[in-house]
């Protein structure tokens, strides 16, 4: 289920107008167990109390278009750090990081490929893998890319704040 494209418009002018980017609308489970999730992310992040902010705005506006005739649970949250590449301008955004690509089940090469992101390239998606081979995916097949956590990075970063 999607929900009507102005009222998504509506949601990213809100969102646009606190200095946020709307990443992604996505509307999950059915019935009473329905979530609707937004995703925001800004220039230099996002944090919880930014995030509630947009959800009392975006719950406001969804109370007075009333798009769904259930209940539903309203999620706003920021991409995280192990993102989304959501659009085709994040393949140029994060390139140089470490990403892995799952294919859509159609595809018939690997499913999986892990390594650099090198960018988008013609509608192919482009990775160096770990032994340096440059492997080319077609974007139409990319069924979820996101970065990977490089972790020992991450807990270099923690170890001096001590």
């Amino acid at each position: 289920m999607k929900l009507d494209p102005m009222i998504v418009e509506g949601i990213r002018a809100i969102a646009a107008d606190d200095g946020f980017e709307l990443l992604a609308v996505e509307v999950a489970g059915s019935g009473a167990h329905t979530v609707v999730r937004l995703v925001i992310d800004g220039p230099t992040g996002v944090n919880l109390d930014q995030c509630a902010l947009i959800s009392r705005q975006a719950s406001a506006l969804l109370d007075v278009e009333d798009p769904l005739k259930h209940s539903y649970q309203l999620e706003v949250s920021s991409p995280g750090m192990d993102r989304k590449l959501y659009s085709k301008s994040d393949y140029s955004r994060f390139a140089g990081k470490r990403v892995r690509v799952r294919m859509a089940p159609a595809y018939r090469g690997r499913r999986n490929v892990v390594g650099e992101l090198l960018g988008l390239e013609n509608d192919r998606v482009r990775v160096a893998e770990e032994d340096e081979a440059i492997v080319e995916l077609p974007l139409a097949e990319v069924f979820e890319a996101r970065l990977e956590i490089d972790w020992e990075q991450v807990m270099k970063k923690g170890s001096r704040r001590r």
